[in-house]
């Protein structure tokens, strides 16, 4: 039996142990039955497991020599369950899919899988990925690992939690409104909502949806970006997928440089942020300093992006799930419900305002990134809240018009088209996890990757995770 204290290696260590023969990905599969055994009652990140699939490609796997198993080597990854895995149960987060077993896995996953890694396992997801705290009717909520009484926000919520509870080393998630980076800011580890076409998936339902994209998540920014390297390249079934780049992005994470001039803000001029959240991520943001950045308040023009956002994804859900809407109403919840009819009352003249707006608010981001390397923000704009709140209502004495708008600091950039990853950055003063969200221009995730390692060092908040879960306070 391989020894438990794995699951507080870094991604990285243990694939280096897979490829030097110190361990096998059979023995690691071993770990984490073990250990998802003992917490993840607690938490509900990992509802579907794999095991007998992922030990039957182990094997296959371990039939090939060690420099032909592809980057992760067998290292096991669970999927979100929003994403086909072949074989294996993939809900949705909805009652409609409670026993859909998909035939073929999406390309993201066969990609994966070709990069060596294993899949073990499907994470919790609210139902179709909707609103920012993860439950369903399915499974039920997954519990911040932080404080079981918190929410470990969504739509990727299980699979953060995985990774601060230790049942994952990595684990793959999906971005539209802040579905990475806000689950990574609550539980305290690293996740990256990459550039548009970074990492390939099947499309569906529209060749040309880029609100969404798939993306890493990791307990540190080296194996994020070692996921990154695994997710990363084209493929002909996606069409606006990218090229693998000539440089890894580990490397260029470790490539130790730093960026020169940062902006930082405490709201994109859009939102109200929680004090202590506003506190904590400045702190973080000013330390670049010591890197020898110059730092400054400053941000793009983002003023359009409620409004952009609202119809622009009210749009996506109505081509999305308007036939859901016809046909299977009565097990829809109220907010997917809300969704798919604020976009089937959509004009031709509101997607033109909103597609004018998309295009503005990318330009001037383009012109901000040519005085600034990084752009700095709060990731979420409060500290986790109780996972019984199925959204954010209100801030800082604003109420909120509707259940996605809490979210407009990571949608804002989501619309311009900007990679965006949230960094652990500390502590609220009850030790809840606050996120800093760093922004770098399109397709420049190399330099983000290695922006955000160096903040990383200077923070000292690397190894915070996994813990076992802990009860509420």
């Amino acid at each position: 039996m391989a020894d438990q204290g794995l699951v507080k290696e870094t991604a990285c260590a243990v694939v280096e142990k897979l490829k030097a023969g110190d361990v096998t990905p059979l023995e690691l599969l071993d770990v984490l039955e073990k250990r998802i055994a003992e917490v993840d009652g607690k938490v509900n990140a990992l509802p579907i497991l794999c095991f007998d699939r992922a030990r039957t490609h182990a094997k296959a796997l371990m039939q090939k020599p060690v420099s032909a198993r592809g980057l992760l080597a067998g290292l096991p990854v669970p999927i979100k369950d929003l994403t086909a895995v072949s074989g294996v149960l993939t809900t949705l987060g909805s009652p409609i899919f409670k026993d859909n077993i998909p035939a073929k896995s999406d390309i993201l996953v066969e990609q994966l899988e070709q990069s060596g890694g294993v899949i073990y396992a499907k994470s919790n997801t609210p139902e179709f990925g909707a609103g920012a705290n993860t439950f369903n009717e399915v499974f039920g909520p997954t519990r911040n690992p932080w404080d079981t009484s918190r929410s470990a926000a969504g739509s990727s919520g299980g699979a953060a939690a995985a990774l601060a509870s230790g049942t994952a080393w990595l684990a793959h998630g999906s971005d539209m409104g802040g579905s990475l980076r806000n689950p990574a800011s609550f539980c305290g580890i690293v996740g990256l909502r990459p550039s548009i076409g970074r990492v390939a998936h099947t499309p569906k339902f529209g060749v040309d949806r880029t609100l969404g994209v798939q993306g890493p998540m990791a307990r540190n920014v080296e194996d994020l970006a070692l996921l990154l390297d695994a997710m990363s390249g084209e493929h002909a079934a996606d069409p606006l997928s990218l090229p693998a780049l000539p440089t890894s992005f580990l490397s260029a994470t470790r490539s130790g440089k730093k960026p020169k001039r940062i902006a930082y803000s405490p709201d994109l001029g859009i939102t109200p942020v929680d004090p202590e959240v506003k506190a904590v991520t400045r702190k973080a943001a000013e330390r670049f300093a010591e890197a020898g950045a110059i730092v400054e308040e400053a941000h793009p023009d983002f003023s359009e992006a409620h409004e952009c956002f609202h119809v622009l994804r009210a749009f996506d859900f109505a081509i999305s799930k308007a036939e859901l809407l016809r046909t299977k109403r009565d097990l829809l919840k109220p907010e997917v419900i809300w969704n798919i009819e604020e976009g089937l009352k959509l004009t031709v003249e509101k997607l033109e305002r909103a597609e004018a707006q998309r295009v503005a608010m990318t330009q001037r981001a383009l012109e901000f990134f040519e005085r600034y390397d990084l752009l700095l923000a709060p990731a979420t704009i409060v500290p986790p809240f109780p996972v019984e709140n199925r959204y954010v209502a209100e801030c800082d004495g604003k109420k909120f018009d509707n259940y996605v708008e809490w979210l407009g600091i990571v949608y804002a950039i989501t619309l311009a088209c900007c990679p965006a990853l949230s960094l652990p950055c500390g502590f609220t003063a009850s030790g809840l996890p606050i996120g800093l969200q760093m922004i770098a221009k399109p397709r420049a995730e190399a330099q983000l990757l290695a922006g955000a390692k160096v903040l990383e060092d200077i923070l000292g908040v690397r190894g915070t995770t996994p813990i076992d879960p802990r009860p509420p306070r």
